[in-house]
């Protein structure tokens, strides 16, 4: 799942009508409005900077897309109908993503661009192998961005109006992106509206891109030094904790009290997420509760949380604050937890 589907999908999405009656109250409008509607933006795409030249060579431009709310609504459904299905295993989640061919391919990645990330990690203090964990997990280290035009995209969702407020706001961020600069050709990304090799949305974008090689471009789009960048000051904003590894994994004796350890804090976001992680011990305190650190020795009074995403008896995981910056690029724990997987094993 790319950023955008965590940012735009995964946690905003209401969660109390059936999928059967989201349906039948977000029939989209009428197309014939839709140009209409793009052109009453305009004081606020001017508020935020943009000109009349670009807005008036911009906006004619656009066509309503129906295959990008059908795919909304496919999303929408299939996270609605049913909130609390049970969690399905994480193994064969891992076994597609961290395989041995995204491996190979980071490792290329590394080789390649060492002098570069030993420079961002530096900086950043996101180690290189999170870096392109993400990387690998977004688009492949950049082979697969998509092929949505972001413009067309994100005009269309705005238009269509289940959730305005997100998509209008996008599109005129993707606008400034363009008044900036951005080559209107190159802004193609998920229906979504998630682009470039970081698949970013463009308020994303304006706010955390980075320039990675120095040519004064974030070019996100084509530019891998500045796409390995921008995810790690993304990271790095997000509260990734230099000199912090991501989590361990571990062994986690049968007897252990559960009970003992669930967590009483409510998450504001991503609640289901978060509610599969234990309350915070100390390594010290896990070690003394019989759980056995697999590879790795944390420090004794490192914070760390439980998590055992395939149930009692397989392997489980303690996290560390780091990897909460993690879940805030996608607010997925098996996605999470895979970034971190492949992670260590592109550095190993």
């Amino acid at each position: 799942m790319k950023l955008a589907a965590a940012v735009a999908l995964g946690c905003l999405l209401p969660g109390s009508m059936s999928g059967m009656a989201a349906a039948q109250m977000t029939v989209s409008p009428a197309p014939e409005g839709f140009q209409g509607y793009l052109a009453s933006l305009w004081p606020k795409a001017q508020e935020l900077g943009v000109s009349r030249a670009t807005f008036d060579r911009i906006v004619p431009t656009l066509t309503y897309n129906p295959r990008v709310v059908q795919l909304d609504r496919n999303q929408s459904d299939e996270v609605v109908i049913n909130p609390n299905a049970p969690v399905a295993p994480f193994a064969p989640y891992r076994a597609r993503q961290v395989n041995p061919t995204r491996i190979a391919m980071g490792r290329t990645v590394l080789e390649r661009e060492r002098a570069h990330l030993a420079e961002i990690e530096a900086r950043t203090g996101v180690p290189a192998g999170v870096i392109l964990g993400i990387y690998g997990h977004e688009t492949n280290y950049g082979q697969f961005t998509g092929d949505f035009d972001l413009l067309r995209s994100l005009s269309t969702l705005a238009y269509d109006g289940r959730r305005r407020a997100l998509f209008e706001g996008e599109f005129l961020s993707a606008m400034v992106m363009v008044e900036r600069g951005a080559p209107r050709e190159a802004l193609t990304g998920s229906w979504a509206g998630a682009i470039g090799h970081p698949q970013f949305l463009p308020s994303v974008y304006l706010r955390l891109a980075q320039d990675g090689d120095g040519d004064g471009v974030a070019a996100i789009w084509n530019n891998q030094a500045d796409a390995m960048a921008s995810i790690a000051h993304y990271l790095q904003v997000a509260g990734y904790r230099r000199g912090e590894h991501w989590g361990y994994a571990v062994s986690v004796p049968a007897g252990l009290n559960r009970a003992d350890l669930a967590t009483n804090v409510t998450s504001p976001r991503c609640r289901r997420v978060f509610q599969r992680h234990s309350r915070w011990l100390t390594a010290a305190e896990w070690r003394a509760r019989g759980v056995v650190f697999q590879r790795g020795e944390p420090e004794p009074d490192m914070m760390l949380s439980l998590i055992e995403p395939d149930g009692p008896g397989n392997t489980a995981y303690l996290l560390s604050g780091s990897y909460r910056a993690i879940l805030d690029y996608n607010c997925s724990n098996f996605y999470a937890l895979s970034v971190g997987l492949l992670a260590d094993a592109i550095v190993r």
